[in-house]
């Protein structure tokens, strides 16, 4: 019990450091620059989203932080550490949820937990339930993943990102595809996990409002080629709500500076 008691409260964090990153690709189009020297850093449980219109290689910093691609030039850092893979002290949440068919909902919490080493099956199912009852999905458990909603399938695939407790959770554009009204709840639910574990998050959007509702920080990238333009600080208290009006006229600041900074004028 004390090594499952260890492993729910423990609450493990990182420093992150971008530095001078250059990203390219091969393209029908010839190359492309995705990337061009993007520096910043992102403290111990800090929770910064990654803001700007489609093209401006956001996913693809997220995918160097998570070891997942490797930039042309310059580096990303774990705590002062250079990435040069995957690694379980990071966990990425995808757009699509990525979920097993074939294993129910704690199945699939637990294939996460393999990550985990010197774990027994019965702890790593006690740790399962812990973060399914995080996510508000311990009441099916034992459901198969075809019988539950979008907005549903997307807290299992976060209490499998969760339960191996990284350092760092990497986040890419994880409610796109859901309803408005699914959103929010999920907004409500991320932000109160945050409070809760105080991971270190970095989280992909092309929403702004959806930015300043869960950000500490927005970073701003424009694209063709991938910089960084701009970084505004929210202090709005949380938890908040995606339709308060104060969180509306941040979100119209930074609507203006994403409008700017995306013109064909700006290079």
């Amino acid at each position: 019990m004390e090594k499952i008691h260890n492993e729910i409260h423990a609450f493990p964090t990182a420093k992150l450091s971008v530095e001078h990153v250059c990203k390219s690709f091969e393209t029908s189009r010839g190359r492309v620059q995705a990337l061009d020297d993007v520096s910043l850093t992102i403290s111990e449980g800090e929770f910064v989203c990654l803001l700007g219109p489609s093209g401006c290689g956001k996913s693809t910093l997220l995918n160097i932080i998570a070891g997942l691609e490797k930039p042309d030039s310059g580096m990303a850092l774990i705590d002062g550490t250079p990435v040069t893979g995957p690694g379980r002290d990071r966990m990425v949440m995808f757009q699509e949820h990525a979920l097993f068919p074939w294993l129910d909902v704690i199945g699939n919490v637990m294939f996460g937990l393999r990550q985990k080493p010197n774990l027994t099956n019965k702890e790593r199912l006690e740790v399962a339930k812990y973060y399914l009852f995080l996510v508000k999905m311990d009441k099916f458990s034992h459901s198969n993943i075809h019988e539950l909603s979008g907005g549903m399938r997307q807290r299992v695939a976060l209490a499998r990102s969760l339960a191996p407790n990284p350092k760092v959770l990497l986040m890419d554009e994880p409610f796109s595809a859901l309803d408005a009204m699914t959103r929010e709840r999920l907004y409500g639910d991320i932000q109160e996990i945050w409070e809760k574990r105080r991971k270190t998050i970095v989280f992909v959007t092309h929403n702004v409002r959806e930015a300043v509702c869960l950000g500490n920080r927005v970073v701003l990238l424009s694209p063709h080629p991938g910089r960084l333009r701009e970084i505004f600080d929210i202090t709005l208290p949380h938890p908040r709500n995606v339709n308060d009006t104060e969180l509306a006229e941040q979100a119209t600041l930074i609507t203006a500076a994403l409008k700017h900074y995306s013109s064909p004028q700006d290079t």
